[in-house]
């Protein structure tokens, strides 16, 4: 899992010049997408500093072999991790200082401010865990505050299906949604646009080769399913997803709109920051043996930091930055993505490439740390109050939010996954 090679070299510079130095996309990540120019069709590409390499235009230059591209990276990501990395030695090759493919930057780079970057994957189902044990003590404070926690969540991963039709690329703007809404001072439920719209901070996690149906993925193997990640926004309806969840959990309240990265950051641009999974607390319960292997709990956590911000409409006419609201880290889910990939196969479930899985929020244990508005204004009760004066309950018309997400560790290049970004639209 923590297999370093040349890619990772911290010395390594690239003859994209932006790209040295870069907080998101030095040589040392290249993460893979889908983007198109004006009028251009869909392409395959990787990202460098402020540009997007041409994967295909790599191909036509002689520089790649016919690698499975096409307008989605599904035959890419069902290839496995083998074919990953040879595409990642090559790539970091091409784009290095003096390996000679400078000549051919005009027809192997665009500008990344010139493209428009997709969903990189043909989505055919999505799973969103709720593996962010603070989040889950919060929300669950908030509503039963003599048992926060259901008495499974130590012992299974828990999760839900969404709606794989409704995931967006960032800057891909969001319409509040209706929904039947039933405020405490009412009898009976109403239809109305979404009152309590809230983010949620989750890291994306994308499924690389399948499994048969009725052949679960062993723990020890789920990793080798892992083809890459990204950040995730599940925007929820409060006010419906209150009405609306028992007896069967989320429904419209979710399924209106998904946030994603754009682009799929691979395990392998990730080992450097790999690190144990921190332990349980003294008596919480050991995980079943399905779900227990040594390797995974001593190298299957990220290192990666992760902020939330917002940006108003007051504040951006008046020319403001947006402002942090949150700071996690991707190390306070309860359980590790291998552990998420073995359960959700450990019934005969088959996954298959460009599945994509959400963690859950992912809230750190402080007041700083809150991954949703849900949290942070304590279910509402609690305004918050932004640098310009205006105050926050929930989110409103106009409102832009953004997560950014960074991995460092001393002796490696520190790398980032690109902005997950989407303004809110009225009903």
């Amino acid at each position: 899992m923590n297999r370093l090679d040349a890619t990772h070299d911290p010395s390594l510079q690239s003859w994209v010049c932006d790209a040295n130095g870069h907080a998101d996309f030095p040589i040392q990540n290249l993460p893979l997408g889908v983007f198109s120019t004006t009028g251009g069709t869909r392409r395959v590409g990787a990202a460098i500093g402020d540009h997007v390499l041409d994967l295909e235009a790599c191909v036509t230059a002689g520089w790649l072999p016919h690698y499975p591209f096409g307008d989605t990276l599904n035959a890419m990501l069902a290839q496995g991790a083998g074919v990953r990395q040879a595409l990642r030695r090559s790539l970091s090759h091409i784009l290095a200082r003096g390996s000679g493919a400078e000549a051919h930057a005009t027809r192997l780079l665009h500008a990344t401010a010139d493209c428009t970057l997709h969903v990189p994957a043909a989505i055919g189902d999505y799973t969103d865990f709720y593996a962010g044990i603070h989040h889950a003590v919060a929300v669950g404070t908030l509503f039963r505050p003599d048992a926060p926690l259901m008495p499974n969540y130590k012992y299974v991963p828990i999760a839900y299906h969404g709606r794989a039709s409704s995931v967006r690329p960032s800057g891909v703007p969001i319409h509040r949604p209706h929904g039947q809404r039933r405020p405490g001072d009412q009898t009976a439920p109403d239809f109305g646009s979404c009152r309590n719209l809230d983010f949620e901070l989750e890291f994306g996690i994308w499924i690389g080769p399948g499994n048969p149906p009725g052949v679960p993925i062993p723990i020890d193997k789920a990793a080798d399913h892992i083809a890459g990640f990204c950040l995730l926004n599940d925007w929820s309806a409060r006010d419906i997803q209150a009405w609306e969840y028992q007896p069967l959990g989320p429904f419209l309240a979710k399924n209106f709109a998904t946030t994603i990265s754009p682009w799929i950051v691979t395990p392998e641009a990730l080992a450097p920051f790999r690190v144990a999974q921190p332990k349980r607390p003294h008596g919480d319960p050991e995980p079943l043996p399905y779900l227990w292997d040594e390797t995974d709990q001593q190298h299957g956590a990220f290192d990666v930091t992760l902020a939330v911000s917002i940006l108003t409409p007051a504040m951006r006419a008046a020319g403001l930055a947006p402002h942090d609201v949150s700071h996690s880290n991707v190390l306070h889910a309860y359980w590790t993505v291998a552990q998420m990939v073995a359960h959700h196969s450990s019934n005969g479930c088959d996954l298959r490439p460009g599945d994509l899985f959400g963690s859950g929020t992912l809230s750190a244990p402080t007041p700083t740390g809150c991954g949703s508005m849900l949290e942070i204004t304590q279910g509402g009760r609690v305004a918050i109050t932004l640098p310009n004066g205006e105050v926050r309950r929930f989110l409103e018309d106009g409102d832009e939010i953004t997560f950014q997400a960074r991995a460092t560790k001393p002796g490696a290049v520190s790398i980032g996954f690109g902005a997950c970004r989407a303004a809110i639209r009225r009903a």
